[in-house]
């Protein structure tokens, strides 16, 4: 019986390593996403250049740009999730990343317990939110005092909550 009992044991120790295929899948997807938004940032320069160079001014040039800008942050913003998860699933169910503990570098990726990733990942998704609002509002067409009144609550609500997370954080 007790040899059953160790065998059941190593066995469901040795199925945390299946954290593994999430630790490499969601590093591959962060770095995915990095080169995605750099080559957005790549394009955004471009056609920049193309404009001032020909000496065109489209219509909506300014919104085009901040608006693909703000998409690229977007995009870095959720790569630096999937790689917090990642660091954060394999400090958890694998092993302490020990050059990290050596490094004097910053220690955001160190990750002690679940609460911790939780509550870095919310923050970041939190931004994320965040960037993604500002971009949708920059090509929002408002038609009149109730649209903009609610759109002034919506800055006033995230402004709040970026406030108590801040002081959560104290």
């Amino acid at each position: 019986m007790r040899f059953l009992e160790n065998l059941f044991e190593s066995t469901l120790w040795q199925g945390r390593l299946f954290v593994l295929l999430a630790v490499i899948f969601g590093m591959i997807g962060g770095f995915v996403l990095f080169i995605v938004a750099s080559m957005d940032i790549y394009d955004v320069t471009l056609y920049t250049y193309d404009t001032i160079i020909s000496h065109t001014h489209p219509e909506n040039f300014h919104s085009k740009i901040v608006g693909d800008i703000i998409g690229a942050v977007d995009l870095y913003l959720i790569a630096v999730v999937m790689f917090l998860f990642s660091f954060g699933l394999y400090e958890l169910f694998i092993s302490k990343i020990d050059i990290a503990e050596k490094s004097e570098g910053s220690k955001i990726l160190e990750i002690h317990n679940l609460d911790q990733l939780k509550d870095k990942l919310a923050k970041v998704i939190v931004m994320v939110l965040i960037v993604n609002f500002f971009k949708r509002a920059l090509h929002t067409n408002y038609h009149g005092a109730l649209e903009m009144l609610y759109f002034a609550g919506s800055i006033f609500a995230l402004a709040f909550a970026l406030y108590f997370l801040h002081k959560g954080h104290e």
